[in-house]
């Protein structure tokens, strides 16, 4: 996956740090963080979606800054961040891209930014969002409010338990169903687990410090198709 060379520091909204690419009047995308924090393997992975579709990114620093080298420090940034904030902030990022040309606008997100991702869904203006191995806080859910396309990925061995295993992610998503939403669909990746879509070595070293698995690069290669085809449908 190549590096980040495109993606340059922008402020937006009131005053929000991220990362994005150059202004277009092509669909745009806001990716949103793991838990460690904005680190290069996000900055690549949003690289990644601009090199091969074409389109505008975005990547809010919901911790302004901050990244968990470790699993145990990630955890503690994760919960002292203030999720009705970061909603606010997603809001914002969507309607600067607007401003700034983006007919259409998606949101995807790993982990953490997968909550955040079906939280976007549900809040923010947005049009399609892909959220991977995360569901919110049932007190911040309103699953029955998503109404636009979902495509969900997911490790059919995931362990995180209230957050990605695939008990509590398949009950999400028959809520957002139950909603009325007709445009909802369930990827389950055998054999992989939490985070199986980091390629890259310095995040595999934190991710061993929290136990957890390396992904295949065939499951990458297999999402990333899904993803391209999806947003390819939704937003353009």
């Amino acid at each position: 996956m190549t590096a980040a060379s495109s993606l340059a520091k922008v402020t937006f909204g009131d005053n929000i740090p991220g990362w994005a690419t150059a202004i277009s009047s092509k669909p745009a995308v806001i990716v949103l963080q793991e838990w460690w924090g904005v680190t290069d393997e996000i900055k690549r992975q949003a690289q990644h979606l601009h090199d091969q579709k074409g389109y505008r990114v975005l990547v809010p620093d919901l911790y302004k800054g901050k990244i968990g080298v470790d699993a145990e420090e990630a955890g503690h940034l994760m919960g002292n961040l203030d999720f009705p904030q970061a909603v606010e902030e997603i809001k914002q990022a969507a309607k600067w891209l607007r401003e700034q040309g983006a007919p259409k606008v998606g949101c995807m997100g790993f982990c953490m930014g997968g909550a955040l991702t079906f939280l976007a869904g549900q809040e923010a203006d947005v049009d399609a969002i892909a959220p991977f191995y995360g569901t919110p806080d049932p007190k911040l859910a309103k699953p029955e409010k998503i109404s636009v396309p979902v495509q969900c990925h997911n490790g059919e061995d995931d362990k995180m338990e209230g957050l990605a295993d695939p008990k509590t992610v398949k009950g999400f998503i028959e809520k957002v169903k139950a909603g009325g939403n007709k445009h909802v669909e369930l990827l389950m990746y055998p054999g992989e687990g939490h985070g199986f879509m980091n390629g890259g070595e310095d995040i595999h070293k934190m991710m061993k410090t929290g136990g957890l698995p390396i992904g295949s690069s065939n499951s990458q290669k297999t999402a990333w198709s899904r993803v391209f085809d999806f947003f390819g449908k939704t937003l353009e």
